[in-house]
């Protein structure tokens, strides 16, 4: 054995070592094994290889280096055994054994395919080949497979398939089968279940009969026995039998057994299917189906079969599926029916209604609209036939996942919001579409998408957020009508509605109903907020601040931008409290301001531009103008904390042509930043800019009027003059402010003593540049189209006018000569020649044309409009001949009728020439119009604006005409008209008025002057009236006609009372005075209160009365006597003159309510109705009451204005009766009125049920019965149980003819009228009580009474009973009392 060399040993010893280890020939202890690829073995013949290679022998080495001289080639020595041939070039070798990659790609060498059999490409009408399944590899995975990967597995699976085909069985290609032939095996089980059979070769074996229970052998031949008998005899038979037979087998067996069959059947062929497969793995065979190919169901879902009837084809759909596909091993048909082909659009012939469907532009789509398929109109599940998208299906949409498909939905929603704010809809739809969104929670879902991450999505959400909540129309329409007289004050834009839950809480006194309320307010989610006011309930989502971000970092582009200003402007609008919340927002008014109102900026051109940052914005200065406008504070916050001044310097310095932006644009933005110092200057704050931009405004006014002579009015440049004068106008009357010296003992005295900024003698020299204008453009007036398109200018001159004497005559320092001297100028050189002018006179005759009070239509509210959601409800294209259309005479014959009371009260001289525009005829029929007894307007958003203006109209004539009145010997001749349209207007004037309202009670109402029915006999002739129609004289002391005297006498009386009681809010009044007086230092807003109803009610004459109700309810000792009787005389001394002379004034309170405020007067105390004065007024007004022409009007069933309930009022009024009364007649009259006949029988039977104590007090003569006594008796009476208390009570005793002669012979009639009565109609109750009350009343002892009852005739009010007698008893009656007398008397 070999020795291990040892620690020391030298290399001599390891040579030596080596020798004898070669020599003894012995196996090596370890085997060195080279690898070539992973999982190969090494050759054994290497081990031989490795025993001849070379040795190193240190003993044939030569002790002396060999020569240094080039030695010869060496040659590669050749292995042993592998000896190389002469010939064969060691490179070549080489180069042939190279495995470079070069080598690869560029020698190649294809192979030789001439003896493989050539397979034919396998159609498939798929786009991807089928997908291996993992569950297919782990069924054929064997042990031997190793470590293969799935794809070597399936090659190796696939060419082991191949070998294995016989020679002789090739690939049939589908060109060899006979056109339109089928292979069964194709056919799915569905079908199968419907097909004829192709032949036997189908039939593999049975599926059903197994033989089971026979021997092994027997069985499986009897099975194919009756296999084959089943075949030749379907064979034999005629596809039509066989069809025939099948659906008489499904029509005789249960269903649970066909579906049973039907899933054994599935599972046999799905087997030999997988059979099939698994020995032809990879070469899927070529099918050819019918035209429509039909999906497969799955052997786990055996429910659907049940779904179809037998004999129903299975649907078809446009490919088949397959089970490479991936996720399909589970075929669900219910999932594949969208890729059927379109069902056949269904022809609607009734009048179902149909959901609503639109289109991508927000189109309604009608329900038979065939549109193509490529418009991208059908992707939706439900009624797929037709074209567009439901509601429902977009706000599905708005929720995917997908980014564009989120935004898609919210464009389309917009535009279905802004074609219904539109009114494109009309009554094709059934309800509101902005309410169905605002109830699914369109307005949240907005809120949510303006979170999204994704600009595309923010834009689309901002856009319908502007859809929502902007309509177009209203910022035209308010913008159009800035510089009409008082127009830049507007009324908030926020709900008045209230909910029955705060009608509730109306009865609680207003301190404790505020404190319950604000606390809820703060805590109520936005849903709920939203739900009554959208506005509230988007700012309490946290929105202003998600805007000021989209605005600020994000920088979106130009039409985002511009839709974020027009929401704001709309928030803005909405209340005070919304604008300080936007005011208020950290950073935004900054980012506006420095984004979108820059000083300086790269020149726009015209066309499209990518971003509006750091460019000027017209819709900015907007917003800031409107922020203004809701309070003083906010205008000064605005001006001294943003430095408007320099920008407003800016803007309005240069011409809009000079603003290097594009000319919509620039005109737009000069505009804007006029009206913005407008309405800062109507506060008094911004005048110091005047002396700043003095020049710039006199070259535009030097201007004006070359330009409105030359150039073609442009509307925007038209916008601008007009705000430039507007400008001119509150600076003007800023220069006013200053000259007034408030009395020391005000409280506002340390406001107004603030020194202006601007004085008279810088706006003096304005008036000669303004006149000329007017000039001009008043000779456009017989010119329709060139007068139209001037716009608010001819409006703007006049008022500028108006302010500008209003200051000049309230210098103290000038002489009141000169400005006199200049009113006669102006008034004789183009004042008065205008009056006369034919174009004036037609636009007086369109007064009445474009009245919104005269076409109540014209106010209707939107289809679209929401309580929740405050619009003006105007459409982009406003009719010419309305209030705010282009041809509508009301702001400059508003403004010219402002001048003209302007120089009639501060020159007295010319009242009476001004005052004969009063006398135009169009002006008379429009006041006939307004006072003629129509119902108003419903009260909207665009009512409101629009009736504020007609009113401005309205009370500026009864101005003048006042004005004029007292200068007028005699009363004018239209005096009494125009009195009717005083007390028209007192009732309909809304909050933001009440400086017009005391006006008119004040100076018109209450003037004698407009009574000329005093002077002209009118007592006289209401005397005479009166004796006609009650047919008897009375003393003529106490007659109407001298009541009638002695109130207008009393009239400063009259006045001082309803002053008293018709008191209006004093902040309200006093902000309203500030505003019509030109005040500015005490104007506190632009913004009216907010108009919920009128200021004073309709019935507001007989609110002394009422008041003097409530304050006896409330305190039990009632008040003074003195001043009760005194109130309570004026007030029913003024009823009287308008139930006289002006009952047109009273037309809006029925008579019924008229009736019951005359009963407050019974109870207010004891002793009130007892005074002579009151008596004889209530007296007259009852007479008023119970004409004819009037009583059919009196109606108490039905709900009276101002009335919770009549029956219970007249419930009070009779135990205030029993109790007070003291058989007072006038107090008997008005209990007396309510029953009659054709009234509810309630109140008859609260007298005679609960109260029959009062009838004894009821002595009220026939004679003295206001009403005809046919009233109370018929038709008969048909209440048993009224009945039957009349019945008590006059055989009781309680009611008796001394007593109240006029019930005795009312129940004396109804009693008799019903025991006579042979109705054969009458219910058993009535017959008996009938039976019962002749019998009673054979058998009276009041000899009286039984005649009465039995012989009664005809009511007859002047005889002393009421009624006549029949002398002896008909026949009939006779008879039948004979009758029912012995019946009664066999029975007792």
């Amino acid at each position: 054995m070999l020795s291990r060399p040892k620690p020391g040993e030298s290399e001599v010893d390891l040579l030596r070592f080596q020798s004898q280890f070669l020599a003894a020939g012995a196996a090596p202890a370890v085997q060195l094994v080279k690898n070539g690829r992973r999982g190969a073995t090494a050759n054994l013949d290497q081990s031989r290889l490795q025993d001849q290679r070379d040795v190193v022998m240190l003993d044939t080495l030569p002790d002396l280096p060999p020569a240094l001289v080039p030695a010869p080639l060496k040659r590669a020595k050749p292995s042993p055994g592998h000896s190389l041939a002469d010939h064969v070039d060691p490179e070549e070798r080489l180069n042939r054994h190279d495995q470079h990659i070069t080598a690869v790609l560029t020698k190649i060498i294809e192979r030789d395919t001439s003896s493989v059999a050539v397979n034919l490409p396998v159609p498939s009408g798929v786009a991807f080949p089928p997908v291996f399944h993992r569950s297919q590899e782990r069924q054929r995975k064997s042990a031997t497979s190793g470590k293969r990967s799935i794809f070597a597995q399936e090659i190796a699976a696939k060419r082991g398939s191949e070998a294995s085909i016989p020679p002789g069985r090739g690939v049939v290609s589908t060109q060899d089968r006979p056109e339109g032939a089928a292979p069964c095996e194709s056919l799915t089980p569905r079908v199968q279940d419907h097909q004829l059979p192709c032949g036997s070769q189908n039939f593999q074996g049975p599926h059903l009969v197994t033989g089971k229970g026979l021997r092994g052998q027997e069985a499986e031949q009897e099975a194919q026995t009756i296999h084959e008998e089943n075949i030749a005899r379907l064979q034999a038979m005629a596809p039509e039998e066989i069809l025939q037979e099948q659906q008489r087998l499904l029509a005789q067996l249960d269903p649970s057994l066909v579906a049973f069959l039907r899933s054994r059947s599935r599972t046999h062929e799905q087997a030999e299917e997988k059979a099939v497969k698994e020995q032809r793995a990879g070469g899927p065979s070529a099918e050819v189906t019918g035209e429509k190919p039909i999906v497969p169901t799955s052997a786990s879902e055996p429910g659907q079969e049940d779904e179809l009837e037998p004999g129903t084809p299975a649907p078809a759909l446009p490919l088949a599926a397959r089970k490479e596909w991936l996720h399909m091993d589970t075929v669900e048909l219910d999932k594949l029916h969208w890729t059927q082909d379109l069902p056949p659009l269904r022809r609607q012939q009734t009048q179902e209604r149909m959901q609503a469907r639109f289109s991508l532009q927000g189109e309604l789509l009608a329900p038979d609209a065939d549109l193509p398929t490529h418009l991208g109109l059908h992707h939706h599940g439900e009624e797929a036939e037709r074209a567009g998208y439901s509601l429902q299906e977009l706000f599905h949409l708005t929720r995917s996942q997908v980014s564009q498909q989120r935004a898609l939905a919210l464009q389309v929603l917009a535009q279905v919001i802004s074609r219904a704010q539109a009114g494109e809809f009309g009554d094709r739809l059934v309800g509101s579409v902005l309410r169905l969104l605002l109830d699914a929670g369109f307005l949240f879902l907005l809120r949510f998408s303006l979170d999204d991450r994704v600009d595309g999505v923010i834009a689309a959400a901002v856009r319908a957020l502007r859809a929502l909540l902007v309509a177009p129309g209203d910022e035209e329409l308010l913008d159009s009508t800035f510089s009409w007289y008082h127009g830049a004050m507007v009324f908030p834009m926020m709900p008045t509605q209230k909910d029955k839950d705060d009608e509730d809480e109306d009865e609680e006194p207003s301190g404790e109903k505020e404190k319950k309320k604000s606390p809820e307010e703060g805590n109520q989610p936005p849903s709920d907020l939203a739900r009554h006011d959208v506005i509230k309930g988007l700012l309490a989502t946290n929105l202003l601040p998600r805007l000021r971000y989209v605005l600020e970092v994000t920088c979106p582009g130009p039409s985002v931008v511009l839709d974020i200003l027009a929401v704001l402007i709309r928030l803005a609008r909405h209340s005070l409290e919304s604008a300080t919340r936007v005011l208020e927002c950290p950073r935004l008014i900054e980012t506006i301001v420095r984004e979108f109102l820059p000083t300086s900026w790269s020149p726009v051109s015209v066309g499209p531009t990518t971003s509006l940052h750091r460019v000027p914005c017209a819709a900015a200065m907007k917003l800031l103008r409107v922020l203004a406008s809701a309070g003083r504070n906010i205008s000064a916050r605005l001006l001294g904390s943003f430095d408007l001044r320099s920008r407003l310097c800016r803007f309005v310095a240069e011409a809009p042509q000079e603003l290097a932006l594009p000319p919509e644009e620039a005109e737009t933005l000069s505009t804007e930043s006029f009206r913005l110092w407008a309405v800062a200057a109507s506060y008094g704050q911004g005048c110091d800019l005047y002396r700043e931009l003095y020049p710039v405004l006199i070259r535009a006014l030097q201007a004006m009027p070359k330009e409105l002579s030359t150039q073609l009015a442009q509307p925007l440049s038209m916008q601008r003059r007009a705000s430039l004068l507007t400008v001119l106008t509150q600076l003007t009357l800023a220069a006013r402010s200053s000259a007034l010296q408030p009395s020391s003992d005000s409280a506002e005295a340390g406001l107004l003593a603030t020194p202006s900024s601007i004085t008279w003698t810088q706006v003096s020299g304005l008036q000669p540049l303004v006149e000329p204008c007017l000039r001009q453009t008043l000779e456009l007036l017989p010119r329709p189209e060139r007068w139209r398109a001037l716009g608010p200018v001819p409006t703007a001159c006049l008022l500028f006018l108006d302010a500008y004497y209003q200051a000049w005559s309230q210098q103290p320092d000038l002489c009141p000569g000169d400005w006199l001297q200049d009113m006669e100028r102006l008034s004789e050189e183009l004042l008065l020649p205008l009056l006369s002018r034919p174009a004036v006179g037609s636009l007086w005759d369109s007064l009445g044309r474009c009245s919104p009070l005269c076409n109540p239509q014209s106010c209707a509210p939107a289809p679209e409009a929401l309580p929740s959601l405050v619009s003006l409800g105007c459409k982009g294209d406003r009719p010419p001949f309305s209030l705010a259309g282009s041809a509508s005479p009301f702001p400059v014959l508003t403004s010219l009728l402002t001048l003209f009371n302007t120089l009639a009260r501060i020159h007295k001289g010319l009242c009476g020439q001004l005052a004969a525009v009063l006398a135009a005829p169009g002006l008379q029929r429009y006041f006939l119009r307004c006072v003629a007894p129509v119902a108003a307007p419903l009260l909207t958003p665009f009512s409101g604006w629009a009736l504020r203006h007609e009113f401005h109209l309205q009370y500026l004539a009864l101005g003048l005409a006042q004005r004029a009145a007292a200068f007028q010997p005699a009363p004018a001749t239209d005096a009494a008209l125009h009195h009717r349209m005083a007390l028209a207007l007192l009732s309909r004037l809304l909050p933001g008025s009440e400086h017009l309202a005391r006006e008119l009670l004040l100076s018109f109402v209450f003037r004698l002057e407009f009574l000329p029915e005093r002077a002209s006999g009118g007592p006289e002739a209401a005397d005479f009236s009166d004796q006609l129609s009650l047919g008897s004289s009375r003393d003529p002391g106490c007659g109407r006609g001298a009541l009638l005297a002695q109130a207008c006498q009393d009239l400063p009386s009259i006045r001082s009372c309803y002053l008293t009681h018709c008191s209006l809010d004093r902040a309200g009044l006093l902000a309203s005075q500030a505003s019509y007086r030109g005040q500015l230092q005490r104007v506190p807003a632009l913004l009216l209160p907010l108009p919920k109803e009128p200021l004073l009610p309709t019935d507001w004459p007989f609110l002394p009365l009422i008041h003097l109700y409530h304050r006896a309810s409330d305190t039990p000792s009632g008040p003074p006597p003195a001043a009760a009787v005194g109130t309570a005389m004026r007030a029913l001394q003024w009823l009287l003159v308008l139930e006289s002379w002006r009952a047109q004034a009273l037309w809006a309170v029925p008579p019924g309510a008229r009736l019951a405020r005359l009963m407050c007067v019974f109870l207010v105390d004891s002793e009130l109705f007892r005074e002579t004065p009151i008596q004889r007024l209530v007296a007259a007004l009852l007479a008023r009451l119970c004409q004819p022409e009037v009583l059919p009007n009196l109606h108490l069933d039905c709900p009276l204005p101002g009335l919770t309930s009549f029956p219970d009022l007249y419930a009070s009024f009779l135990e205030h009766f029993e109790a007070v009364s003291f058989g007072d007649h006038l107090f008997g009259a008005l209990v007396l009125l309510p029953l009659q006949r054709r009234f509810s029988v309630t109140f008859r039977l609260a007298l005679f049920g609960e109260h029959v104590g009062a009838l004894r007090a009821l002595g009220l003569p026939l004679t003295q019965l206001p009403v005809p006594l046919e009233c109370y008796t018929g038709p008969p009476e048909d209440n048993v149980a009224l009945l039957r208390l009349y019945f008590r009570a006059l055989v009781t005793g309680a009611l008796r003819p001394h007593w109240c002669p006029v019930l005795y012979a009312v129940t004396v009639a109804h009693v008799n009228s019903f025991i006579f009565s042979q109705d054969p109609q009458s219910s058993d109750e009535a017959k008996a009580a009938r039976r019962s009350m002749l019998q009673k009343t054979w058998l009276l002892a009041d000899e009286g009474l039984r005649q009465h009852l039995l012989h009664y005739k005809l009511p007859n009010p002047t005889l002393p009973e009421g009624f006549e007698l029949y002398p002896q008893l008909p026949t009939l009656r006779q008879q039948y009392l004979q009758r029912l007398t012995q019946n009664g008397v066999s029975e007792t």
